[in-house]
C-alpha cells in the first residue's frame, strides 16, 4: 500500500512538472511572439512611410512635390523639394565609421588585454567597472561632452594647422565621439574573447621559450580573434545608428562635396533624421523614414559582410572560402584563355 501512494506521489510530481515546463514554454514563446511582432510591425511601418515620399504627392508652398528616385541617389545636395541627394550621407556614414575604428578597434584590444591579462587584479576590477560604467551612459551626455571638449579640441587642431572649421563641428569629431561610444562595447566583448582562450595554449607557448609579450600578441589574440570581431561588428553597429550624439558635434552639413576634408561639417543618415525633426510635418517627416530604410540597408549589408569576413577567416571549408576560391579559379581560367 505504501509503495502505491509513493508510485503515485511520483507521478503526480512528474505530471506537476510537465506542466510547469509547458507553461514556462509558453510564455517564453509568448515573450519572443511579441518581440519578434515589435521588430516586424516596425519595419512594415518604416517600409510604408519611406516608400510614401515617392509615390504621393505632397503640398506645399501651393505646389504638389514627391521625391525623385534618381535624385535620391544621385544629387550631392540634401533638400526638402522632392531633389535632395541621400547617397552622400551613405558615403559620410561610412567614413565616419572607418576613421572611429582606426582609434577605437586597437584601443579595444589592448584595454582588453591589459584587463584580462596584463593588470593587477585591484586596477582590473577599478578599470572593468569604469568601462561598464562608460558602457550606461546616455548617448546625449556623450553629445554633451563632444560639444564642450572634442569639438574645442578639434577647433585648436585645425587653428595651429592653418585649417577652416566651423567651430571645430566637423567629421573628425564624429569620429571621435563614436570611437569613445564604441570602446565599452568592443572592449568587453574582447574582454570575454581573451579569458575564453585555452590555458594550456598559453602555457605552452611560454614553455617554448615565448616571452609575455609574444604570447599575448601571437596566441591570445589570435586565438581570441573571433570574439574580438564579433565585438567590432557589434561596435561598427552601434556606430551607425547613433544620431543624438553625432548630430550635436558632426556640424549637420546639407551638401556632400566636402566629404576628404575631416575638418569639415558633415552628416550620417543617423544624424540627417533626427536633425530638425521637430520642426518636421508633411513632406519633410516622411522622408525621413525614406532615410531610415537606407540606415537599415546599411547596418544589414554592413553585418552581412562583416559576418562573411568572420566565416572566412574561422572556416577552412566554410562556403564563403570555397566561393571567394570559385571566383578566383574562374578568373584565373579566363586569363589562361586570354593568354592562349
Amino acid at each position: 500500500m505504501e509503495n502505491i501512494v509513493k508510485v503515485e506521489t511520483k507521478n503526480s510530481r512528474n505530471k506537476r512538472k510537465i506542466i510547469v515546463d509547458k507553461i514556462i514554454h509558453l510564455l517564453l514563446f509568448f515573450l519572443v511572439a511579441i518581440c519578434a511582432s515589435i521588430i516586424i510591425v516596425s519595419v512594415i511601418f518604416i517600409l510604408i512611410k519611406g516608400i510614401q515620399p515617392f509615390v504621393d504627392n505632397y503640398g506645399a508652398d501651393g505646389e504638389f512635390v514627391n521625391q525623385s528616385l534618381s535624385s535620391f541617389f544621385t544629387n550631392s545636395t540634401w533638400t526638402y523639394d522632392g531633389n535632395g541627394g541621400a547617397m552622400f550621407f551613405f558615403f559620410f556614414s561610412i567614413y565616419v565609421v572607418a576613421l572611429s575604428l582606426i582609434i577605437s578597434v586597437p584601443t579595444s584590444i589592448f584595454t582588453a588585454l591589459f584587463i584580462a591579462k596584463i593588470s593587477p587584479r585591484g586596477i582590473k576590477d577599478v578599470i572593468r567597472t569604469a568601462i561598464d560604467l562608460l558602457a550606461a551612459i546616455p548617448s546625449v551626455i556623450f553629445g554633451l561632452f563632444g560639444k564642450g571638449i572634442i569639438n574645442p579640441f578639434v577647433y585648436n587642431i585645425a587653428e595651429t594647422l592653418g585649417i577652416q572649421t566651423f567651430a571645430g563641428s566637423s567629421i573628425l569629431s564624429g569620429a571621435l565621439i563614436i570611437a569613445v561610444m564604441s570602446i565599452p562595447t568592443m572592449t568587453t566583448l574582447s574582454i570575454s574573447a581573451i579569458n575564453a582562450v585555452d590555458q594550456s595554449l598559453i602555457n605552452g607557448s611560454l614553455a617554448l621559450g615565448a616571452s609575455t609579450a609574444q604570447t599575448n600578441m601571437k596566441i591570445i589574440i589570435r586565438s581570441a580573434k573571433s570574439g574580438i570581431f564579433a565585438g567590432i561588428i557589434l561596435g561598427i553597429g552601434r556606430a551607425l545608428g547613433e544620431a543624438t550624439a553625432i548630430q550635436m558635434v558632426i556640424g549637420n552639413s546639407a551638401n556632400g562635396l566636402n566629404f576628404y576634408n575631416i575638418f569639415s561639417p558633415g552628416s550620417t543618415i543617423a544624424s540627417a533624421m533626427l536633425s530638425g525633426i521637430n520642426e518636421a510635418s508633411g513632406f519633410g517627416y516622411d522622408i525621413r523614414f525614406s532615410l531610415g530604410i537606407l540606415l537599415m540597408a546599411v547596418i544589414v549589408v554592413t553585418n552581412l559582410i562583416l559576418n562573411a569576413i568572420k566565416n572566412y577567416n574561422r572556416d577552412k571549408d566554410g562556403p564563403v572560402r570555397k566561393i571567394i576560391k570559385k571566383i578566383g579559379g574562374l578568373i584565373k581560367n579566363g586569363k589562361e584563355k586570354q593568354e592562349n
